[in-house]
């Protein structure tokens, strides 16, 4: 059980859930701006501005770059994972996004022509991020790591 205590030591740990956490809170910050009400339901929701991934891991691979040294294997496996991670909420859970709007619009067109009622659960539409999101959750990643690593 020590061994288990000894997870909340680890800086870049922290700051990268901190970076995660906080760009998540920026969402109902942001929605609280331009709809001026509160959804609480951005808090734990995916997609949105700013990608809270993008920022979990740009903070995890600053702090690694940080600490261990740009060089070293282990800022290389976390930037490669930044990248993957990224890579995916841009692209794989974008185009999923994209088509979850299509199929959610044909079953609307179909439920209208037919005058069924249907008390399905729509798909989910936001699921992934824009590049301009996930660039912003990067450097909010980053920004956090390098105003927090030097005060831990």
């Amino acid at each position: 059980m020590q061994d288990f205590a000894t997870i909340f030591h680890n800086k870049i740990l922290l700051v990268s859930l901190m970076a995660c956490f906080s760009a998540q809170g920026l969402k109902l910050i942001i929605e609280l701006i331009r709809h001026r009400k509160i959804n609480f339901r951005y808090l734990v929701s995916t997609g949105g501005m700013p990608s809270a991934h993008s920022a979990l891991v740009g903070a995890l691979a600053t702090g690694v770059g940080l600490t261990r040294g740009w060089e070293s294997p282990e800022f290389a496996i976390a930037c490669l994972f930044a990248v993957i991670v990224m890579y995916d909420a841009a692209g794989v859970r974008q185009a999923a996004g994209k088509q979850a709007r299509i199929l959610n619009q044909l079953l609307d067109e179909f439920l209208h022509d037919t005058h069924h009622l249907n008390t399905e659960e729509r798909l989910k539409e936001l699921l992934g991020h824009t590049p301009f999101q996930v660039v912003i959750g990067l450097s909010w990643g980053i920004g956090v790591c390098l105003l927090t690593i030097p005060v831990l």
